[in-house]
C-alpha cells in the first residue's frame, strides 16, 4: 500500500543510491505502518532542471510517502524522520553542490484506494 515517489536532481544521479534507499525504506517503514514489504511501491523521477532559492548551484531530493488514511500525526512524523535519515544514508555529498532533502507524508483515501495483482 505505501506509495512512494522520489524526485531528485539529475546532478545526483551518481551520488544517490536509489535502489538501496528504496529497499532500506521498505524494511524500516513496513513495521511502523503495519505493511508487508511486498506492498510497497517506490518510483523515482529525475528532475532535469530546477531552480532552488536564488538560483545558485543546488540540488534536491523530495520524497512523498502516501499512506492509507487513519494513521496518527505522530506516526506520520516518525515515518518522515525515519525516511529522511535513510535518504541521508544513501546520498554521497557532491562537492560544491548543496543538497536539500525534503519529505511529505500524505493521506490516501482508504475508501478510494484499489489494488489488483495480475
Amino acid at each position: 500500500m505505501p506509495q512512494i515517489t522520489v524526485e531528485y536532481s539529475a546532478e545526483l544521479s551518481d551520488a544517490f543510491d536509489r535502489r538501496a534507499f528504496a529497499l532500506a525504506l521498505h524494511q524500516a517503514v513496513g513495521p511502523l505502518v503495519s505493511a508487508e514489504v511486498s506492498a510497497f511501491k517506490t518510483r523515482f523521477r529525475q528532475i532535469e532542471e530546477s531552480v532552488i532559492g536564488d538560483g545558485s548551484a543546488a540540488a534536491m531530493i523530495h520524497v512523498r510517502v502516501g499512506l492509507l488514511t487513519g494513521r496518527s500525526v505522530e506516526l506520520k512524523q516518525e515515518v518522515g524522520r525515519v525516511s529522511l535519515g535513510i535518504a541521508r544514508d544513501h546520498l554521497k555529498p557532491v562537492e560544491g553542490l548543496p543538497t536539500q532533502v525534503t519529505l511529505e507524508v500524505y493521506d490516501m483515501d482508504r475508501e478510494q484506494y484499489q489494488k489488483v495483482v495480475l
